[in-house]
């Protein structure tokens, strides 16, 4: 349990520091020239440099453990927003944006890997899952108006560089503060019955596997379609509505995260509910300008906090001992690839079409993707000290 405070703590100065950024590096990167299309490949391209580090993580994660990566993010992404204060043309930014995409690529997988290796328990993992939410939720409830607010008492430049040193700073914690290594590192001993009768052949197991990784990109895709458009919606000056509306957006989540009973439901049903509620709020932003939105951010905010711990139970489920790193690896590739197209498609086709409706359709597309009734139980997850049923 210490560890896991100590990760929350990292986690929530590391989380405040980056949502800070979110509503004022639209009006900084319009500030240097850039247009809406390059807009959307600034924010794209830190997410697409996200690749090579996912990749990179889930081995290493899994081989080395997660204290030296989760250190490496925190330090290289503060050192590159020290860089950022200084930048001075668009094409600065973008390319300083897409090496903190592969610097911040290693943190979200050794996080992800040391809590889940916390327990074997899958109602325990589920807690652990929805506080990690909790913590990001609470960072990102006050972080974008802080940001805002930061930026309109000391500028851009004094902004970035706060920020990045406080994320060095927080990586000079971690250095002293997280274990070298978590109990999922450990070989796994798998008993032979569980080898010879598996729940269901190895080829339609896997097949359902690589369909379960199209929901967090299409997730993810919606959630690149809103911290694009948001902030060119509220305008030039928009940055301290943007800030409130997404703090909104996060107060939301809190309220279903800390409804830690929901973890006692499958999986499965969790994540069709929270897809619906996404995709209606993204089709009344869409098509009902009429309706406030921060009432529909709130309850957008909602349905986020009940769907990402049911993601992480769903992934946790796949992944086994020794190769929990890759699996959550794997679904951070897929979350990058939906944050690179997500803002990229809104910003070509936003003459056409809201930019909200093509997140309507994404969300609605994923709901088809979810397992059948009779597949809502996740398979074992066995950690490297003993194997439980999720």
């Amino acid at each position: 349990m210490k560890t896991a405070l100590w990760l929350y703590l990292f986690l929530f100065l590391a989380f405040f520091d980056l949502h800070a950024q979110y509503p004022i590096l639209t009006p900084f990167a319009i500030s240097l020239g850039a247009g809406p299309a390059f807009i959307g490949w600034m924010m794209g391209m830190y997410s697409l440099t996200h690749l090579p580090g996912n990749l990179l993580a889930g081995v290493l994660v899994d081989r080395n453990g997660s204290r030296r990566y989760i250190v490496f993010s925190l330090t290289a992404a503060g050192a590159i927003l020290l860089l950022q204060a200084h930048a001075q043309l668009p094409w600065h930014l973008l390319m300083l944006r897409a090496a903190s995409g592969f610097a911040l690529a290693f943190l979200s997988p050794a996080c992800m890997t040391l809590l889940a290796s916390l327990s074997s328990d899958a109602e325990t993992q589920g807690k652990y899952m929805s506080g990690h939410g909790i913590i990001h939720t609470l960072a990102s409830v006050v972080s974008p108006a802080a940001g805002a607010y930061i930026v309109h008492k000391a500028g851009y430049s004094g902004t970035f560089s706060t920020l990045g040193w406080l994320l060095i700073a927080t990586g000079l914690m971690a250095l002293f503060s997280v274990p070298k290594h978590s109990p999922a590192l450990s070989p796994v001993s798998i008993p032979q019955a569980s080898q010879d009768k598996p729940d269901r052949p190895a080829a339609v197991q896997s097949k359902t596997t690589k369909r379960y990784y199209l929901l967090p990109f299409f997730v993810s895709c919606s959630q690149g379609v809103l911290f694009f458009e948001l902030p060119l919606s509220q305008g030039k000056d928009g940055m301290v509505s943007t800030g409130i509306l997404l703090s909104l957006l996060s107060l939301g989540a809190l309220a279903t995260l800390s409804l830690l009973f929901l973890n006692r439901l499958s999986p499965a049903t969790r994540i069709a509910v929270a897809l619906l509620g996404m995709a209606l709020c993204f089709f009344t932003l869409a098509a009902f300008t009429s309706i406030p939105p921060g009432v529909v951010l709130f309850l957008l905010g909602a349905a986020k906090g009940v769907l990402f711990p049911a993601m992480a139970s769903l992934f946790i489920s796949l992944g086994s001992g020794g190769h929990l790193g890759r699996t959550f690896s794997l679904q951070s590739i897929a979350m990058s690839l939906g944050a690179f197209a997500g803002p990229v498609a809104a910003g070509q086709l936003r003459d056409y079409v809201s930019p909200y409706f093509i997140a309507f359709v994404l969300l609605m597309t994923a709901i088809l993707l979810l397992p059948p009734r009779g597949d809502n139980k996740p398979a074992p997850y066995r950690t490297g000290l003993n194997s439980h049923a999720a």
